[in-house]
């Protein structure tokens, strides 16, 4: 795991419940205390990062340790926030008297499947481009594994979309010229915009899909469903070329939990899946975690799950 540290952007991804946050959350650590300027960014509406560092942590950077920030981002705030800069960027672009039905039909795009998924991305897009200019990794803590595999996916989404409406902007803007102005170039606020958009998701795409400074993380426990998931995530990730060099195995059964006949037949049922695991994930560097006694509320449970994640 701790080539993992020169990496930019790290992903901590995997089925809910498997311990992501916690997981993310040690490895965070880790890297600040290897002298690493790490940021640590919540996307799980199921914020866990203020309980497990027992403090408020809110959308903005807020300090946890030595070399060490932390994020939570509210999906849905980030949507609104998202469509209330849409509207001002049309505001003086359309006619006044369009305004109230274009601000109506924009309020019912919100609501639309994906619509909080593109506000999020947007919000990743700016920690990403302004951020990784103080610091020198970036780990986010995603949400359950169909809303992280979205996530990934959207850049190239979002990029090809972007071109097909500057074609149609830049062929509107021809016609206009051409039958209203005379031929002279129009000035279109509107395809600046989307110009500048194109621009920043071509930066993050970059950046996301070069394997030198992204990859995701995936953390799975030692049972069937986990195991399945994770295979059909890693295969998604792979079409998005998006690289899984490690995967986490939280929750193992650790030697201290006694020899009772129950212990025993939980031992033979993991040691199978620990053995499919192997199987699955030939190319992936694994770290097996142990269940622990206790919930992680602290930051000195932080610590001590971050030198098993990260052993010296």
């Amino acid at each position: 795991m701790k080539t993992l540290f020169k990496k930019e952007i790290l992903f901590f991804g995997g089925k809910g419940g498997v311990g992501k946050s916690t997981s993310a959350s040690a490895f965070a650590f880790a890297s600040a205390k290897a002298g690493y300027r790490t940021l640590l960014v919540s996307t799980d509406p199921a914020h866990n990062l203020s309980d497990l560092f027992d403090q408020a942590i809110g959308d903005e950077k807020t300090a946890l340790a030595d070399n060490l920030w932390g994020m939570e981002i509210d999906p849905e705030k980030e949507a609104r926030r998202y469509i209330e800069r849409v509207k001002q960027n049309l505001k003086g672009v359309v006619r006044s008297s369009m305004a109230d039905e274009v601000n109506r039909q924009i309020d019912m795009a919100a609501v639309s499947p994906g619509s909080d998924e593109s506000a999020l991305f947007d919000r990743l897009i700016h920690i990403i481009l302004e951020e990784k200019e103080t610091v020198d990794t970036i780990v986010f803590d995603t949400a359950p594994t169909g809303h992280t595999v979205r996530l990934l996916s959207l850049p190239e989404m979002m990029e090809a979309w972007m071109e097909g409406m500057l074609k149609r902007r830049s062929k509107v803007n021809d016609n206009y010229s051409e039958w209203m102005n005379d031929g002279e170039p129009v000035e279109d606020p509107i395809y600046q915009i989307l110009m500048e958009r194109k621009d920043r998701f071509s930066r993050v795409r970059r950046i996301l899909m070069d394997p030198k400074r992204t990859a995701c993380v995936y953390v799975l426990v030692p049972e069937k469903l986990p195991i399945a998931e994770t295979k059909r995530a890693l295969q998604l990730l792979e079409q998005v070329n998006m690289p899984v060099p490690a995967v986490l195995i939280n929750k193992c059964m650790p030697e201290s939990a006694g020899n009772s006949s129950f212990i025993q037949k939980r031992r033979a049922q993991e040691a199978a899946y620990i053995e499919q695991i192997k199987e699955a994930f030939p190319n992936q560097q694994k770290t097996f975690l142990p269940l622990l006694e206790e919930d992680i509320h602290s930051i000195e449970d932080i610590k001590t799950m971050a030198d098993a994640v990260v052993p010296d």
